[in-house]
């Protein structure tokens, strides 16, 4: 693993909140070597096969498109990741000196994906649509160089604001969308790469028309006062939990368990399971 500084205290806070709060995304390059990508993107293949062959393991996001959550220690980097300086200099400006991890799972836009309708990834808080404060966040590392026709990421700065009203929490009506593609950017991030957005900006998955996939790892922080936990099952065994650092293990939500159980995949989103043309 590499970073681009030394400690957390070395990032720029101002910086941090001013791209959270501005645009909802924000990004640290090179932030891992590609060995450990490379390593990263084994775990995530090994783990996806197991999750095809078991029931309700794989949660479809639309054609050829799935999520899964995964057990922390399965992944031979974990450690790496919630104790990056980064990451941790993220956490902390944003959501507070209590952070909590609640979230480990991936996405795999295969080849033939279809484009995704815009959309959030949970309905906005109250602390967000009266208070004006980001209680979550969610961290995205790309396992390939991103190319323009693998279905890159592509997101609406600013939409983090934006009151749905009476409609669906998750989904803006299409009259709307027309706000979100003159806002819309691309992302094409390489290996090594690691962003961090607010999950409310309104964002999409696009088309992949290559053969190959995009697996992303993604983690899931709440600040104390944020419900996001109550979606996820993150279970730690006794021996993989007292082997971590006490600073890492002290930011973690989950169930420390003597063996892992499977993950019932809770964090369906229907409105994704079709996929829309274009």
């Amino acid at each position: 693993m590499s970073s681009q500084a030394t400690a957390p205290e070395s990032y720029d806070v101002a910086a941090i909140m001013g791209g959270i709060y501005g645009d909802g995304i924000i990004a640290c390059k090179g932030a891992f070597e590609r060995g450990w990508v490379e390593r990263l993107g084994a775990d995530i293949a090994t783990l996806f096969e197991e999750a095809q062959r078991q029931p309700g393991g794989a949660l479809a996001r639309g054609p050829n498109r799935y999520y899964v959550e995964v057990h922390p220690e399965r992944l031979s980097g974990f450690a790496d990741i919630i104790g990056h300086p980064w990451v941790v200099a993220v956490c902390r400006a944003i959501l507070g000196p209590d952070y909590k991890v609640v979230e480990a799972g991936f996405d795999v836009p295969g080849p033939g994906a279809l484009h995704q309708p815009w959309h959030r990834d949970f309905r906005s808080p109250e602390a967000t649509l009266k208070g004006r404060r980001i209680n979550s966040l969610a961290f995205n590392i790309t396992t390939v160089d991103v190319s323009e026709d693998m279905g890159p990421f592509e997101i609406a700065p600013g939409t983090q604001w934006d009151d749905l009203g009476a409609g669906d929490p998750m989904f803006p009506p299409q009259e709307l969308w027309p706000r979100y593609e003159e806002r819309a950017q691309r992302k094409l991030p390489k290996m090594g790469d690691i962003s961090a957005r607010s999950a409310l900006t309104i964002h999409r998955g696009t088309a992949n028309h290559s053969s190959r996939s995009r697996p992303v790892f993604v983690l899931g922080v709440d600040a104390p006062d944020a419900r996001n936990a109550d979606k996820h099952d993150l279970q730690l065994t006794h021996a993989y939990y007292e082997s971590l650092a006490p600073e890492l293990r002290r930011h973690i939500t989950c169930r420390v368990v003597d063996r892992l159980e499977p993950i019932v995949q809770a964090h369906t989103i229907e409105g994704l399971k079709m996929g829309i043309t274009m």
